[in-house]
């Protein structure tokens, strides 16, 4: 017989033999993770086999030896493991105690199941009556449910040194965020920023790996989505951080960027919500969608077929009712058209009399019980249902097509650009107009997204639709606050560069609201395992690998932009190629969460061919400046820009291989070669930019050390 599942959201998991006593995991120790999962599978299925030997007397070498195997595995692996547990222990002093003793059972364990089934030994245990795996599982068993038990405890307790890294990593980004909140410099400010994005690199590792990890779908989608918030945050923070430094006086500027700081405070605290498995605040019900209580309410009628007396008539007339009253969210909704409107009333009555011809023949069926009474009653339930169906059915057909024409409407972004039009023209008769423009459409897609999640049909997209209507809502009013600061600062290159990462970020999620649209139809018509990945990017689980280095790709494109802005002559050649590196790179950070301009992989070969001519112009341009230096800064500006070139040079290989195979690229080594890559121009821009002001400084010294002689002279 096989084993059972390891414990986990059902409860524990058991062993059993036909001659033998079952064995099964602590209850009270749930599994909530992939990943401790799978490392007890392999330990259930040696012990299983062990237990479930046939129980015949006389037993040939070989199968003797077979058991002594096994027995011997266990031991050995039970002895690395408790090595693992040993130095985890060692290096969390407040857990230490628990995992060495679970540490010291597993061991415990492990060597009386090794010495049950030794071979050499079975014969002389046997003569003087002890017990051995051959006379008696008993013993087996009690060492393989207290191994389990202490291996499975170990684990846990080493998971829960996962979840503190995760908590002290989220305090230390609270605590660099609070700081970022007060500076007053922009000095001081770059310096910090630095500090928060790599502790926001290091969260994202944490929280992405525990992603992946979790069992539970559900928590998995909430963990998406406050990471999503978060990684999408940074950037916002940055530029409205900015635009404050730069405008301290305006409060639009402070009211954008404190809904920033908000927002991903709020993210911080539901990713620690999930891991630590804390009730969520404010979270929506599942069973709150119109679809899940359909789903429920056909599950509980169609049980009535099995046990007459299952459910209450008062129960099930209830349910019905409780569905009929979210159901008039599209019948009260504005947007929705006059014949969706009056087909979902239609239907509603129809469900509801159909609900009580079944109560009817059900409550006859009770006391009758004969065939034509449950040949009668099966006919009620077809109708219920399809009836229900058909409800279900329009529902749906109301939402998408609202939702559809609402995207294919607002395509063009017409009212996003005329923000930024008329900001850049400080007008703000206009601002008014089109701030009330952006709150009518804001509105229509925050009802479309309430609507979408009574119809999506699975708690991971209701999840997402929650999301989507609180990105709407809150990024709606940032980018109204965003264009009232550039309005009043119409010149004000930060204040513009804010306004187009809250209009990038609004235009980021209708994206993605195209994107759920065609996830929760594949959903209703049954097609829940095709993906729309964009063809250049990997399958998952790579994914979320190619996510945190994009993530790492968008900080660094913030640190170039940080040393452009030092650079007093904008025209430059040597920042105009740090721009244009620096704006390429933050088209692959886009690429990564499967949006900007790069599709395909042909997108893909052609971005990197230029970003690598970019490179070697810029190189050239430093090449240049490095004349007007002295030897020792010369030097050392020469080893900076040899580092760049053959990374450059490296990049147009892989273009040139990728093409003549045809095969995709491996986009993960792309983007950490183009990391490396804007590491050096970040570096190269500091330093330029550095030693431009050294040579200005010797060369005014020069000038007035001239004059002075001059005028003795």
């Amino acid at each position: 017989m096989a084993a059972s599942p390891v414990p986990g959201g059902g409860g524990a998991g058991a062993v059993h033999s036909s001659n033998a006593p079952s064995f099964a995991f602590d209850p009270g120790l749930e599994i909530r993770t992939r990943s401790v999962e799978q490392t007890l599978l392999p330990l259930v299925s040696q012990i299983t086999t062990l237990i479930n030997h046939k129980d015949n007397t006389k037993k040939s070498d070989k199968t003797l030896q077979a058991i002594q195997r096994v027995g011997q595995a266990v031991n050995v692996a039970v002895g690395r493991f408790v090595k693992v547990g040993e130095a985890i222990a060692n290096e969390n002093w407040d857990l230490k105690e628990e995992i060495t003793i679970a540490c010291i059972e597993a061991k415990q364990a492990g060597e009386t199941i090794a010495a049950l089934t030794d071979v050499a030994k079975l014969n002389h245990l046997e003569s003087e009556g002890q017990i051995t795996i051959l006379t008696d599982k008993t013993g087996v068993v009690q060492a393989a449910r207290l191994l389990l038990s202490s291996v499975t405890k170990v684990l846990l307790l080493a998971d829960r040194v996962v979840i503190k890294q995760i908590v002290t990593s989220r305090n230390k980004i609270l605590a660099t965020m609070e700081r970022l909140e007060k500076v007053q410099s922009f000095q001081e400010f770059v310096q910090i920023f630095s500090q928060f994005g790599n502790e926001m690199v290091e969260f994202a590792h944490l929280t992405g790996d525990r992603q992946n990890d979790l069992k539970d779908e559900k928590k998995k989608a909430r963990m998406a989505v406050a990471r999503t918030v978060l990684e999408k945050g940074t950037m916002m923070l940055l530029t409205a951080s900015k635009t404050c430094l730069r405008h301290p006086s305006c409060d639009s500027a402070h009211k954008n960027k404190e809904g920033v700081f908000d927002r991903m405070r709020v993210a911080l605290e539901k990713v620690i919500e999930i891991v630590t498995d804390c009730k969520p605040n404010g979270e929506t019900d599942s069973s709150s969608s119109i679809f899940t209580g359909i789903k429920e309410l056909k599950l509980n009628i169609e049980a009535l077929r099995e046990n007459l007396y299952f459910e209450s008539k008062e129960n099930l007339s209830a349910a019905l009712e409780v569905i009929l009253e979210r159901v008039e969210d599209f019948t009260d909704s504005a947007y929705t058209s006059h014949e969706h409107r009056e087909r979902i009333l239609e239907l509603s009555v129809q469900a509801r009399t159909e609900l009580q011809q079944f109560i009817s023949v059900w409550m006859q069926a009770q006391s009758r019980k004969t065939k034509s009474a449950a040949e009668e009653l099966e006919l009620t339930i077809l109708k219920l249902s399809h009836s229900l169906h058909e409800l279900r059915k329009e529902l749906h057909s109301t939402a998408m097509q609202l939702a559809a024409d609402l995207l294919k409407f607002h395509a063009d972004h017409a009212v996003l650009k005329a923000l930024k039009v008329t900001g850049v023209e400080g007008n703000l008769e206009a601002l008014a107009e089109y701030a009330c423009k952006l709150s009518e459409q804001k509105e229509q897609l925050v009802e479309t997204c309430r609507l979408l999640r009574h119809v999506s049909g699975t708690e991971p997209l209701e999840i997402t639709c929650v999301h989507a209507e609180e990105t709407f809502q809150v990024t709606g009013q940032q980018i109204i606050s965003a264009a009232e600061t550039l309005t009043l600062h119409p010149s004000s290159k930060i204040a513009k560069e804010n306004l187009d990462v809250f209009c990038e970020a609004w235009e980021s999620q209708i994206s993605d609201m195209a994107t759920l649209l065609r996830e929760i139809s594949d959903v209703f018509e049954g097609r829940r395992g095709e993906k729309y990945d964009h063809l250049s990017l990997p399958k998952p689980p790579e994914q979320a690998k190619i996510a945190k280095l994009g993530l790492k790709l968008g900080l660094l494109t913030s640190d170039a932009d940080c040393e452009i802005e030092k650079w007093e002559d904008q025209e430059n050649e040597i920042v105009q190629h740090g721009r244009n590196m620096s704006r390429m790179a933050y088209s692959l950070y886009l690429f990564t969460r499967g949006e900007g301009p790069l599709k395909t992989s042909q997108d893909l070969i052609h971005f990197l061919e230029v970003f690598a001519a970019e490179g070697l112009k810029l190189t050239s341009s430093v090449q240049s400046f490095s004349k007007q230096l002295k030897d020792d800064d010369k030097l050392m500006l020469l080893l900076e820009i040899n580092k760049l070139i053959p990374l450059c040079h490296q990049l147009q290989t892989i273009t040139k291989t990728s093409l003549q195979s045809k095969v995709f690229l491996k986009v993960d080594k792309c983007i950490t070669k183009i990391r490396s890559m804007m590491v050096l121009v970040v570096q190269l821009l500091s330093l330029c930019s550095k030693l431009l002001k050294k040579v200005e400084n010797n060369r005014w010294v020069s000038s007035t050390n001239k004059d002075i002689m001059d005028g003795k002279t």
